[in-house]
Order: structure tokens, then C-alpha cells, then sequence
């Protein structure tokens, strides 16, 4: 399969696996934590989905399209390990949902950073919280929600805390 394929296969994954969250959740109050903003277009997507939701933004850098910018409130700008632990002081309220993208490093940093969200995420979602993920992000108790229909496995990934 082509790289192309493989990215368009991903984002195909990545839609579906949202819009299933985002109707699973809709009496799940809590805003939306978006871990890794790129070009913003799952951010954007997200506005669409959940336009009554706060949603925070981490990012190491911001550099997404202009119409893809969150107020300076909603942005966390650093190192996810900088950012997440102290989180809760400003977000007020535990997470409905986070969607993580973090796969663009090595095996090593993949590994070790679904360790990080596991063992921080725990602290910042509410009971009955969906975390969507391009990796497997396993936290304590949390339990794997079957892919939507069409979405093979290891594509995606969705945990329930």
C-alpha cells in the first residue's frame, strides 16, 4: 500500500472514530482535549462536531492554518509532558474526550509517550470519557471500544475510562 493510501485509510479511520465519539458523548459533559494541533484540521472537524464543547488545544508549536487558531485561552503551547500534568487548574472540569495524534516520532518516542498520556490522561478525563488515539493509549480500568464499522484494526484506537 502507498503511503497515500495508508494516510487516507488513517484519516478515514480518524473521522469515523470521531463522529462515533462525538454522538456516544453528547450527555458526557466536559470539554475536548485535542493533543497534537498540526495543521488543524481535526480541530476544525471537531469545532463542526462539537460546536457547544470548549475544547483545549496542546501543542508544541502552533503553526495550523490561520482559520484553524484557538483563542490563547483553549492553547497549551509545549512539550505535552510540560503542559498535561498542570492542566486541570485551568480546563476546570474533567474531559469528555481527547483525541490524541502523536505518531510522527520514533518507536521509542511512541512508546514512551502513550506511557506519559496513560499514566496523565487518568487525572484529566471524567468517568465514561473516550480517548481517541493513533496509537493505543491503555490508563488504568480504562477498556477498548470496538472501531466503527469498516475500520480495521490497529488503524485506530479508542479507549472508555
Amino acid at each position: 500500500m502507498s503511503r497515500l493510501d495508508s494516510f487516507i485509510r488513517r484519516m478515514q479511520a480518524q473521522r469515523a472514530c470521531l463522529d462515533m465519539a462525538a454522538e456516544a458523548l453528547r450527555d458526557v459533559p466536559g470539554p475536548v482535549l485535542e493533543l497534537g494541533l498540526g495543521n488543524g484540521r481535526t480541530y476544525d472537524h471537531l469545532r463542526e462536531l462539537m460546536p457547544n464543547r470548549r475544547i483545549f488545544v496542546f501543542e508544541r508549536k502552533v503553526a495550523a492554518h490561520p482559520d484553524c487558531i484557538m483563542a490563547d485561552d483553549d492553547l497549551f503551547e509545549g512539550d505535552f509532558r510540560d503542559t498535561l500534568p498542570n492542566a486541570m487548574t485551568r480546563m476546570g472540569e474533567r474531559a469528555a474526550l481527547v483525541h490524541a495524534d502523536y505518531g510522527a516520532g520514533t518507536p521509542d518516542y511512541v512508546t514512551g509517550m502513550s506511557t506519559f498520556l496513560a499514566e496523565t490522561l487518568v487525572n484529566l478525563v471524567a468517568p465514561g470519557a473516550w480517548i481517541v488515539s493513533d496509537y493505543p493509549i491503555d490508563g488504568k480500568g480504562w477498556i477498548a471500544v470496538d472501531l466503527p464499522d469498516g475500520i480495521r484494526p490497529n488503524r485506530y484506537f479508542i479507549r472508555q475510562a
